[in-house]
């Protein structure tokens, strides 16, 4: 059993996968608002553990659920295990939420999408996932739709980034040092976004939630705009000081991996409205946020001093 049932009172706020690059910012976002929180990683509470979970629960108010199997390639060689964690977890937390009256808003994925769309998917949009993971995270999006229809928040993201934790733009400042030109896919879009934004948005909508101005249900927390994945290559080169020209295009069947990436995860915004809330700001305004950050500013140092253009 979690060591967290040991304890006599809970929060009014708990955050899961508190370890993880999103759940430490959003006790950081937390702890700056004054809102009393607790945040737990995996050796605090596993997810599987139905006492744990209820124990984890009780008396609180509102959880956010960053706790997750994020190991896209992994989950296609170990779907139920992934599945146990994004799914039957996930299930787990909403039924000790739903018994306990608090609100969970639950961290989802643009993988639920086929990714074989034109325009900005809609909240509504018909999933199908194309790989495992999606498969996975499909599942606990229904768990929180069946049991919480009116305490129930999914906030799907994509393309996140941040200080603490493996991300793209972390990967491609460190490749900086090492090779003379990247080749980067051009033919997957998306919308980059950075944690730190997508924390303040996940506690503005908790509060909105515990103040009866947001309905329940399906919201995508991914910055506005769009690019692929060369483009956010590019600009973050180009925003650090090196020459955006090492980045090189290339296509997905260049760089063939174990589970299938969506080619289109642009996310359409019109929830927010519903919860007073406007959109996340546009991708390229985010990621020169990011980059102005001591951990990103480090970083493009490291790769101006050790570059090898």
């Amino acid at each position: 059993m979690s060591s967290y049932a040991a304890k006599a009172t809970a929060p009014r706020w708990v955050v899961t996968g508190a370890a993880g690059m999103l759940g430490h910012d959003v006790m950081s976002e937390l702890k700056a608002a004054g809102i009393e929180a607790v945040g737990l990683g995996h050796d605090d509470l596993d997810i599987t553990d139905p006492a744990a979970v209820r124990a984890a629960v009780e008396g609180v108010a509102v959880v956010v659920n960053c706790a997750a199997w994020t190991d896209v390639d992994g989950a296609e060689t170990a779907e139920e295990a992934a599945t146990a964690v994004n799914g039957t977890g996930v299930r787990l937390l909403a039924a000790a939420c739903a018994d306990a009256g608090a609100r969970l808003l639950h961290l989802s994925t643009d993988y639920v999408l086929p990714g074989n769309a034109t325009e900005p998917y809609d909240e509504d949009a018909e999933p199908g996932p194309v790989n495992a993971y999606g498969r996975a995270k499909l599942v606990g999006e229904q768990a929180v739709t069946e049991l919480l229809p009116q305490q129930g928040y999914i906030v799907r993201t994509a393309w996140l980034y941040g200080d603490n934790g493996n991300n793209f733009v972390a990967t491609m400042l460190k490749l900086a040092t090492q090779r003379e030109t990247l080749d980067v896919v051009d033919d997957q879009h998306g919308q980059p976004t950075w944690s730190i934004s997508l924390a303040r948005r996940l506690v503005e909508l908790g509060q909105a939630a515990l103040e009866g101005r947001a309905p329940a249900g399906i919201y995508h927390g991914t910055a506005t705009g769009r690019t692929t994945w060369m483009g956010l290559a590019r600009e973050t080169f180009r925003l650090s000081g090196l020459d955006p020209e090492r980045i090189r295009p290339t296509t997905s069947e260049a760089f063939v991996r174990p589970a299938v990436r969506p080619a289109f995860s642009v996310l359409a915004h019109g929830r927010w409205a519903e919860a007073g809330l406007a959109p996340l700001s546009d991708w390229h305004e985010q990621l020169t946020e990011a980059l102005a950050t001591p951990g990103f500013l480090a970083l493009a140092e490291r790769a101006r001093s050790g570059s090898t253009g």
